[in-house]
Order: C-alpha cells, then structure tokens, then sequence
C-alpha cells in the first residue's frame, strides 16, 4: 500500500471544492486505498489551519472539518522525526518533507507548487492532487 503525506491544503481544498484534492482526501485516504502518515506537527498545523475564522464562510466546513480531522487521527501512521530540512524558503513547509522522508512516504501531496519546487526528493515523490490521482490510476 501506498503511503503519503498530505500537505494542509489539499484537505482545505477537499473541504471547499469537489476537485482533485477531495478525490485524495476522500476516495484514497478516508477509503484506506493509502495510508497517511502524520507526526504531531503536521497534525497540529491541520488544526491550527482548519479552525481559522476564514473559512466559516463555507456551508458546514467547521463540522466536516473535525469530521475529516479525526478520521485522520484515526487512520494515520504516526511518525516521529528528528530530521530537519532547509529545503523551502517556507520554513514550515520544510515540515511536510521531513515527514515523508523520514517515514518513507511514496508522496508528497500538495497543491503549493509555489514553494515546492522539487519534484522529488530522496524517494519521496512531490505531486499534486491531479498528479496523484492520476498516478494512482495507472496499473502497475
């Protein structure tokens, strides 16, 4: 089975929008299709984002928010790191990277192609939802 690392925006894409990243979200990681690793970190950042007062402007997105985020907590392969990166200019991001490596993730997801430059990284692959889905749908 596959394992990934989603970055934070793909699950408040998957919570707003009905694209790409709510195929990530829903169909593979709340199905099982992959598993999802997290460290304390990663989750507290999910958290933190989720919970901001911008986003109560979407029907509901507070209730599947917590839905969605104890899923998570529940599903989720925890991983502990002592490895830091200095890859992104974005030193918060460089979060989302260390904890593929270190778990020895397959992806990297995320819909920051700004600040993640890489495609990859060691054996971690950098994808974006479309990426990724897409990938996943190819026979091996």
């Amino acid at each position: 089975m596959k394992k990934i690392v989603l970055d934070t925006n793909v699950i408040v894409s998957a919570l707003i929008g009905n694209s790409y990243p709510r195929q990530v979200v829903f169909d593979y990681v709340l199905s099982k299709k992959v598993e999802i690793l997290l460290s304390n970190i990663v989750f507290q950042e999910y958290v933190e984002v989720l919970r901001r007062p911008k986003f109560y402007q979407y029907p509901h997105f507070i209730t599947k928010a917590e839905i969605v985020l104890n899923k998570l907590d529940e599903l989720a392969v925890r991983s502990l790191t002592n490895l830091k990166l200095s890859i992104n200019r974005d030193e918060p991001d460089n979060r989302f990277l260390e904890l593929p490596v270190s778990g020895v993730a397959d992806y990297l997801v995320t819909g920051n192609s700004r600040d993640f430059l890489l495609r990859s990284y060691e054996s971690v692959k950098i994808v974006s939802p479309e990426e990724f889905v897409i990938q996943m749908q190819q026979p091996e």
